[in-house]
């Protein structure tokens, strides 16, 4: 794999994702120096994909930004920002799908694929005209209020994943990694050592329990269901962008496909909108 020499953004899925795609947008304005994208599948192989990359690289000082989707990693936090996790920094909302389920956004695209029917009898534009604003407004909410529970539990879940031992494996040494020799090498040392993390281990196993489920359930039930959640429409931040577009296409299958207003709509947002984006820009410039 060929090294491309400057700044690199590494991103989730392909170049066909909207991962990639927003990214682009992010940086068209950016007059030089431009970096480069690089797509590196999925989120989970990214330390691989990132010291496969460079493998071959001999310069040491390496300018790259990780960025991917939240998803359920780390909760959003109190101001509009990006959200860092290690080395990676996160989308603010839950995913890229969320940035684009906006009203407007998508009556406008509506009412342009209409005119567009009008001015063109061949076109095969089979929607009509946009309903409007407060209805497709309603049609993000009563998706989203669908989802109230399922989001609540996977909130839930998250929770007791980042306590889990999936997130503390067992490891075979306690320096860091292998070629880096502990200050003793004695067995009851080496012994002591071990069984430290043994322990750390075991506590990590052990917090992973139905009590601690409930609390995680009871405290989302409660955050969801305030009224200023819904009225500053925190769902979208909060629940997944995703989800929420397979709900809009289950209540509604007679309204458009968002997956081609989403191609659509990531040649029309305004990435000023989002601070959290602004904030990548500023990062990569």
């Amino acid at each position: 794999m060929s090294v491309v020499s400057g700044k690199i953004i590494f991103c989730e899925g392909k170049q066909t994702s909207l991962d990639f795609r927003l990214l682009n947008r992010v940086i068209e304005n950016l007059s030089t120096n431009k970096p480069t994208i690089v797509p590196s599948g999925s989120k989970f192989t990214f330390s691989v994909f990132v010291e496969g990359y460079f493998s071959k690289d001999t310069n040491t000082n390496k300018q790259y930004i990780i960025f991917r989707d939240r998803d359920f990693d780390a909760r959003p936090t109190g101001n509009i920002e990006l959200i860092q996790l290690n080395s990676m920094f996160l989308t603010y909302r839950a995913c890229v799908e969320n940035y684009l389920l906006n009203c407007d956004l998508i009556h406008n695209y509506w009412v342009t694929k209409y005119l567009e029917k009008q001015n063109n009898p061949s076109s095969r534009w089979g929607h009509g005209d946009s309903p409007g604003v407060e209805a497709i407004t309603a049609w993000i909410e009563e998706a989203a209020k669908s989802l109230q529970d399922y989001q609540t539990v996977r909130w839930a879940l998250a929770d007791l994943l980042q306590l889990s031992a999936s997130r503390h494996q067992l490891k075979t040494t306690w320096t860091g990694g292998s070629g880096k020799l502990p200050s003793s090498l004695t067995l009851q040392d080496c012994q002591f050592q071990a069984m430290e993390l043994i322990n750390q281990f075991q506590e990590a196993v052990g917090t992973v329990t139905q009590e601690r489920f409930a609390e995680s359930l009871a405290m989302y039930q409660q955050q969801f269901e305030q009224e200023e959640f819904w009225a500053s429409k925190q769902y979208l931040i909060w629940f997944h962008g995703k989800d929420i577009q397979k709900a809009m296409q289950q209540q509604k299958s007679q309204y458009i496909s968002l997956n081609a207003f989403f191609d659509w709509g990531l040649n029309q947002i305004d990435i000023n909108q989002y601070p959290d984006l602004v904030e990548l820009q500023n990062r990569i410039r």
